[in-house]
């Protein structure tokens, strides 16, 4: 396989995010012409409210709202000044409130992802590192990966995991000044906590260890002064936490506090924070409502408001405990997230509950993985008991519902998140539906297989026992795959969906850009298996093309397309595959909304490439069809170099020239970590050099004929398809005898002798292609992990 083109992140989230606010569950507008907090008006209709980051409900206190109109009404709509110059009178009034708040040093800053761009760059140094909590906030993640361009170490470990914190300290904890680890107090999908105590006790272990933590969501619903669950565990700020605040969410206003007690680090933030200098001040309602909200901090009336929304918090907890409703955290905080898996069952669900009466949030991709579809509810003060029961029981009956509407079950939600559930798994099974799921190609009917996949590539039945040949019973356990062979029948056995999948090990970065490979290569040479996955793929590393057969016009297809996706969940279980792709499919692919539904992210891969020949009856004459640009690039770039090299085409070489062909193999699979994948067995070189249907187009220099330079590794497919799988170069020589191009116009020579009609030139170099007359097409590969942790990974190291 080639490699996929470097995923372009803003466009999965636009497709993602197209898709669910089509279902009607995003980017959605509240309407009426007032607001309560308690009820939400959406499409004419009043809805309970489940969805606000309000907890206390602060933000609809007349106090609030009669300071922030006065402000408006004193001092206008904004004081259009850099509050480096002047802060506008009420600002000095409410810093002084939140110091007290904080009993340490603060800055208040436009809002927290602002505060995030100022505050990091400042309070880190060349000289430190940054590791990330994969699951930080995205404004923390954003802000962090400026420092790039300052040439920063930026790492990442999975989300609280402090035996990988732990390892990153070791690793530079004697090159670097200041180890920054970067995290949330409260995390805004599941609710759930940083460990501050494990964290502090390893601050105390390792003294060059600096934290950072944003706790916006822990704000105001507890601790002293409502200054959040980070300082209810500190008790006070030591020197080594910078900690953010917010002054909207639940505090009711707008902007967001940095509190920070080493006084040089506050000074320089403050004195020079980037957008805290250049970004326009908050307006004098948003402070004066701030000013109003503190007060209410600082005086005895938080603890009752804490008390009122702990009272809801758990009356919810604990009439949710009595359902069988996945809960995927279980906390103190008023975040719930209930999973669905597939986005098209949150989609439903959620739906579902707006018709019901109920607004929640959904969460979705890239806030959480794509199969880690969910809602998030949060309760606040605005929610009395009745509504709160209400939702319960509207989950409770809807979520079932949501389930079977979307062919899928509890027990695949529970597999997504890692729970414990004791349902069986459903049966793969389909009324009116045959399947076959078989391990070999030896048990599968060979006439039946190549009349649906036959005349594709190298996965023709005699194809495919080769690759079995090869890839398996192999020391090393990268050149092992499983083979799975998949078989949709109707009940008059007529074939509705055929493929073939493999599973194997997969070097993560091979989505990577060459630059993140190099670095993890090195790594690699101490510990081979170093950001290594085992991949279920339709298709494998080895062949290209259409690996599907589905019937589109049969009227059991999209019951069969359902029955693929439960195989594909199901041998993703037992083969204990970290990552799912299903590949080559065209842009207009109608599997595309169901793929996405199911939890599927698409890339886009190198384009693919095939000549048809026709009736050509030899290579003078198919040049004489190139286009005049083309003719003349095989006159000047190709032709003077055939005179310089003997070509030899062998069906079964001898031990030298087998050699030789492993070694140049060898020398573009090295040179091309844009396509970082292991290497191929040595046993498969021996395999092809005895299979009828492979053969070897050789070229050597006119005065070293026994010495190759180049080889192309041919396969001979049976209805008359020509496929060009893999290339071998000198690099030394590669320009002096133009080897590539001349492979690939030896290629175009030995089809059209032995009557091909078609030339499958696989993925990668299309431009070269281009120019001998290849047709190009777009292709797609559609990814589904079990977590985003190596994609977000890998995206850290890039730059």
């Amino acid at each position: 396989m080639a490699k996929i083109k470097q995923h372009n992140f803003l466009n999965t989230v636009h497709e993602v995010f197209t898709d669910a606010t089509q279902e009607g569950v995003l980017h959605l507008h509240a309407g009426g012409n007032t607001f309560s907090g308690r009820k939400i008006n959406v499409n004419d209709k009043d809805l309970f409210h489940f969805g606000t980051t309000g907890y206390l409900g602060l933000e609809q206190d007349p106090r609030l709202k009669e300071a922030a109109i006065g402000a408006i009404e004193r001092y206008g709509t904004q004081f259009p000044l850099s509050k480096s110059y002047i802060s506008h009178p009420l600002y000095q009034e409410l810093e002084e409130l939140v110091t007290e708040m904080y009993q340490t040093p603060i800055i208040i800053t436009k809002n927290s992802t602002l505060g995030h761009l100022g505050a990091i760059p400042s309070a880190v140094d060349d000289s430190d590192v940054i590791i990330l909590d994969h699951q930080v906030h995205w404004s923390v993640q954003n802000a962090a990966k400026l420092l790039k361009t300052r040439s920063v170490p930026i790492e990442m470990i999975r989300h609280n995991n402090l035996e990988m914190l732990e390892d990153k300290l070791r690793k530079y904890i004697h090159s670097k000044k200041y180890i920054w680890y970067m995290a949330d107090g409260i995390y805004s999908m599941y609710g759930d906590y940083a460990p501050i105590d494990e964290l502090m006790a390893l601050g105390m272990k390792y003294p060059q260890l600096r934290f950072y933590i944003d706790d916006v969501h822990g704000m105001s619903w507890v601790g002293k002064h409502g200054t959040g669950y980070v300082l209810s565990k500190l008790g006070e700020l030591p020197d080594n936490v910078l900690l953010f605040g917010t002054l909207s969410k639940t505090f009711g206003a707008s902007g967001a506090v940095l509190a920070c007690s080493d006084i040089e680090l506050h000074r320089r933030i403050k004195t020079f924070g980037g957008p805290l200098t250049f970004s326009a001040q908050l307006e004098p309602a948003s402070v004066a409502a701030a000013i109003a909200s503190a007060k209410i901090h600082l005086s005895p009336e938080i603890y009752g408001l804490q008390n009122e929304l702990r009272q809801r918090i758990d009356y919810f907890k604990t009439i949710l405990k009595q359902t069988k409703l996945p809960l995927i955290d279980h906390n103190e905080s008023p975040v719930f997230y209930l999973g669905t898996g597939m986005p098209k069952t949150g989609y439903n669900f959620v739906n579902r509950l707006m018709q019901e009466g109920f607004y929640v949030n959904l969460g979705i991709f890239p806030a959480v993985p794509v199969k880690n579809t969910g809602v998030r509810i949060t309760i606040s003060r605005h929610n009395q008991k009745e509504e709160i029961k209400g939702l319960v029981e509207a989950m409770e009956y809807h979520f079932p519902k949501a389930l079977e509407d979307t062919q899928t079950t509890r027990q695949r939600v529970f597999h997504a998140f890692k729970l414990k559930h004791k349902e069986n798994h459903r049966e793969l099974s389909s009324s009116g539906l045959q399947l076959e799921l078989g391990n070999t190609i030896k048990k599968v009917e060979k006439a039946l297989w190549n009349s649906l996949m036959g005349d594709h590539g190298v996965y023709d039945w005699d194809g495919l026992k080769f690759m079995e040949d090869s890839f398996m019973g192999n020391s090393a356990k990268e050149h092992n795959w499983n083979f799975r062979y998949v078989l949709i029948k109707d009940n008059k056995d007529i074939p509705v969906l055929a493929t073939f999948l493999t599973c194997g090990l997969w070097k993560d970065d091979m989505l990577a850009k060459v630059e993140v490979s190099k670095r993890i290569e090195q790594e690699r040479k101490t510990d081979p298996y170093h950001m290594t996955s085992k991949v279920l793929s339709m298709g494998s590393l080895f062949t290209q093309g259409n690996h599907l057969y589905w019937n589109g016009n049969h009227k059991s297809s999209q019951e069969a397309l359902r029955l693929f996706f439960r195989i594909v969940e199901h041998l993703e279980i037992e083969l204990n595959a970290k990552m799912v792709v299903l590949r080559d499919f065209r842009r207009d692919t109608p599997w595309h909304q169901e793929l996405q539904g199911h939890g599927f992210i698409r890339a886009q891969m190198p384009n693919s490439c095939t000549i048809r020949l026709n009736t050509i009856k030899n290579i003078e004459n198919y040049v004489a069809g190139l286009s005049s640009r083309n003719r003349r690039h095989n006159r000047k770039d190709i032709q003077p170099y055939l005179d310089k090299v003997q070509v030899k085409i062998s069906a079964n070489c001898n031990e030298a020239e087998l050699f030789q062909i492993e070694q140049l193999y060898c020398q573009v699979h090295q040179q091309n970590l844009g396509l970082n994948t292991f290497t191929f067995p040595k046993k498969l070189f021996e395999e092809m050099n005895q299979h009828p249907f492979w053969e070897f187009i050789l070229i050597a220099s006119i005065g070293e004929p026994d010495l190759a330079i180049g080889v192309m590794l041919c396969y001979r497919n049976p209805n008359s398809i020509y496929v060009s799988a893999f290339v071998g170069m000198d690099y030394a020589l590669l320009e002096e005898y133009a080897i590539y191009r001349q492979l690939l116009y030896l290629t175009i020579k030995r089809a059209i002798e032995l009557g091909m009609e078609k030339i499958d030139l696989g993925m990668t170099a299309s431009f070269e292609k281009k120019k001998l007359g290849a047709l190009v097409e777009e292709k797609f590969a559609y990814l589904q992990t079990n977590d985003n942790y190596i994609l977000e990974l890998l995206e850290t190291m890039e730059g």
